[in-house]
């Protein structure tokens, strides 16, 4: 056979193969996308649904997912296993319901539902300065500060000659509610109320009480950025330091009986330097502190 015939119908056949090839590919995806995909009914929230919510059936409706329902969701909306529980994080409309952004039953809505468990919301008065300019809004993270004069004052002379001392007693503990709103303000917006609630534990939750228990004793809650949840030993300070130049830091000492007390370092000693005459020759001369050459 003529060589150059056998190369044409060489060079046909891997056309015709390569055709075939790309008709079939296209022809299989097609057949593959008719296919209806299985689907599984859960229930979603039929409207934007608030935390502190408790579920009603006219908030709750039904939608259709691809494959299996997600873990925790739910297939029908039974009444205590979904309808009358509290919502503990916002649902958005056609978001399925889980079990976790739900409180456990019985337990009702409102603020208590958000507290998790082992965890306490403790009130604290503020106002407007106090609460940073009503910029202290739920979701926030803030120091609390105890302000006054301490109750040894009076027996304790290097003590009272501190004057009023501030220490930090809590630090990044999130705002759970400001006033009567529990919810996250998104845009950040001020609010100005009288009272807010944070999450601490109990032994937090004791300390708290006590500090606003006294009445010489003032709360001023610090602001923090959320991402910042490094928490370091703070030293306590004393109105002495404000106005004494010479005073030194002031540092915490714990009693033998547990309880805290301010104690002033004293202050660094400075060099001095002494006038030398000679004849009609005056020189000055500097020397470090004393106590610099104690060894």
């Amino acid at each position: 056979m003529n060589k150059r015939l056998l190369t044409i119908l060489l060079l046909a056949f891997i056309i015709a193969g390569a055709c075939a090839f790309l008709v079939y590919r296209i022809m299989g995806n097609r057949l593959v996308a008719s296919r209806p995909t299985p689907t599984t009914r859960v229930v979603a929230a039929a409207q934007d649904i608030k935390l502190g919510t408790v579920l009603a059936a006219n908030d709750l409706t039904t939608i259709d997912v691809a494959g299996g329902a997600p873990k925790g969701s739910f297939l029908e909306k039974d009444k205590g296993t979904l309808i009358g529980r509290g919502v503990v994080s916002d649902l958005y409309q056609g978001e399925p319901v889980l079990d976790s952004r739900l409180a456990p039953a019985g337990s009702g809505g409102g603020l208590a539902a958000t507290i998790p468990k082992g965890m306490r919301a403790c009130a604290v008065k503020v106002d407007e300065v106090v609460g940073v300019a009503g910029f202290v809004t739920p979701g926030q993270r803030v120091d609390v500060l105890a302000s006054g004069v301490p109750p040894n004052a009076g027996q304790a002379t290097q003590i009272a000659e501190q004057g009023t001392q501030v220490r930090t007693i809590l630090q990044n503990i999130e705002v759970l509610s400001a006033g009567i709103n529990i919810q996250k303000d998104a845009e950040g917006k001020p609010q100005n109320v009288q009272v807010v609630n944070l999450l601490v534990t109990p032994d937090q939750a004791e300390m708290l009480s006590l500090a606003s228990s006294n009445n010489g004793v003032k709360i001023q809650l610090v602001l923090r950025n959320p991402l910042d949840t490094k928490t370091d030993p703070i030293q306590g300070s004393a109105m002495l330091n404000i106005f004494d130049q010479n005073a030194g830091p002031v540092k915490t000492v714990t009693t033998p009986s547990g309880a805290v007390k301010f104690v002033k370092r004293k202050p660094k000693p400075k060099p001095f330097s002494v006038v030398v005459i000679n004849g009609s020759k005056q020189s000055v001369e500097k020397f470090p502190a004393l106590e610099d050459n104690k060894q």
